[in-house]
């Protein structure tokens, strides 16, 4: 199945791409299946399983389901209007999406947190249903929230078979080994080959636009992040520390007492500062998930802000690059941190921007591979144990040294010729072999790690 760039890289909304975005985008496709039945429904009912249910409140699943079930999308979600939309859903107890009649839909009755074991298909389960006037149920759909904002029915999972009208690229790489035989074959790069691809399914148009609509996003949000003080919201009290981490670099900077290293602050700021947005529920790039999705921008930050010849028209050739390795690793292993723990977000993460940077600096299509490696290689085994559910703890340092990982990676990589012992597809093998020996307290569940040993939370 041919990935675009803009599958790796959509703009959502916090304060998880498979807690928020996905049960909202799986809510819309109900819509558009219920529009398209020959059922006259009066009412919705929703139940939650798995990963959704144990950590669905910290994540805002809830709200995602009603928001969607209502009609918002996660990108073109406005913010006010969906707080005016949950009051009057909850004085009303209906929702009324456009095509279709008002539905009865009680939140506090007809979405259910089911505590019980996870959906055979996966850990982010979800069940949706259309009920007639006595309650019974006309439609049900169950759909799998497979991270990253993805989003596959029931029938769909587990299926990897063509459509019909599949458009041929001329780069169909699947794994690490055939990206780099290919390259070297046609003597492209990785994003000469990726645009290649993109374009013969998508066509030229808008390609590049596309990506730079994808930074500004991004760094409008470090923006937002590092002038934005305050408390996040869910309960831990945890404060924003961006903005006081810029001011302090600022100051340093001024007086030129900054240490060398202090560069690695930078770069965790960037990061902290998306991470941060993502938690207080605003607006984010999966990269390729919300619970990463401070790693790329804050190496492309880092990028532009601190090495000299850095400059913004090579964009396009980072984000092609980047996404080109966040397919191989959702391909062959996980995105997900209910799949595979963090390992899967901001391992793929570190490695995405790893790579991207590496080629952005000159870079090898085999240094490439190699700094993408390094990155992964060095998150295997890690776990996604977020504190009372919610994307803060310890999530958003995490982004900042997936950050740092990532930038130390790619001039690894820049320093050697191409050639080392573990090949990218071990190493994405090995996680997803490591994500499915892990045990489900440590994805994304809040039953282990540092959500049970963290007192008072």
């Amino acid at each position: 199945m041919f990935l675009s760039v803009f599958d790796i890289f959509k703009v959502g909304i916090g304060p998880s791409s498979s807690h928020t975005m996905g049960p909202m985008v799986a809510a819309g496709r109900f819509l558009d299946q219920l529009r398209a039945s020959p059922f006259h429904a009066r009412g919705l009912r929703a139940s939650l399983h798995g990963s959704l249910a144990f950590t669905g409140v910290g994540h805002a699943t809830d709200r995602a389901v009603i928001l969607g079930l209502a009609g918002f999308s996660a990108a073109e979600y406005d913010a006010a209007k969906a707080e005016e939309a949950l009051a009057r859903i909850r004085e009303r107890r209906q929702v009324a999406p456009e095509g279709l009649d008002p539905l009865a839909f009680d939140p506090e009755t007809d979405l259910i947190f089911d505590y019980g074991p996870s959906l055979p298909g996966h850990a982010n389960g979800l069940r949706l249903m259309a009920t007639d006037a006595q309650g019974d149920v006309l439609l049900q759909e169950t759909y799998y929230s497979i991270g990253g904002g993805f989003v596959v029915t029931e029938e769909e999972l587990g299926r990897d078979v063509a459509p019909a009208d599949a458009v041929e690229v001329p780069f169909p790489f699947r794994n690490a080994a055939q990206m780099l035989e290919m390259a070297e074959r046609s003597g492209k790069s990785i994003a000469a080959m990726k645009r290649a691809n993109e374009i013969a399914h998508h066509g030229a148009g808008g390609l590049d636009q596309g990506i730079l609509r994808l930074w500004q996003v991004m760094s409008d949000c470090i923006d937002r992040g590092l002038s934005t003080p305050g408390i996040l919201p869910g309960g831990l009290e945890v404060r924003r520390r961006a903005p006081v981490l810029l001011a302090g670099l600022e100051a340093e900077r001024g007086l030129n007492l900054a240490p060398p290293h202090s560069v690695n602050d930078w770069i965790s700021t960037y990061a902290m500062a998306v991470n941060e947005e993502n938690a207080a529920g605003g607006q984010v790039v999966t990269a390729p998930t919300n619970g990463a999705a401070g790693v790329v921008p804050a190496v492309i930050r880092y990028w532009l802000n601190h090495v000299p010849g850095a400059t913004a028209a090579r964009l396009p050739e980072f984000f092609l690059t980047a996404a080109a390795i966040g397919g191989l690793v959702k391909a062959n292993a996980s995105i997900s941190g209910a799949e595979a723990g963090c390992q899967a977000e901001v391992g793929s993460a570190s490695a995405m921007a790893a790579a991207g940077l590496a080629a952005v600096m000159g870079a090898t299509p085999e240094q490439v591979e190699n700094a993408a490696e390094i990155a992964l290689e060095h998150h295997l085994g890690m776990t996604c144990d977020p504190v009372k559910g919610l994307v803060q703890v310890p999530c958003i340092e995490r982004n900042g040294l997936g950050a740092i990982k990532a930038v130390s990676a790619a001039s690894l990589s820049l320093r050697g010729d191409g050639r080392h012992l573990v090949p990218l597809d071990a190493c994405i093998e090995a996680m997803r072999q490591t994500g499915r020996d892990m045990s489900d307290k440590y994805k994304e569940t809040s039953l282990g790690g540092l959500a049970v040993n963290l007192p008072n939370c």
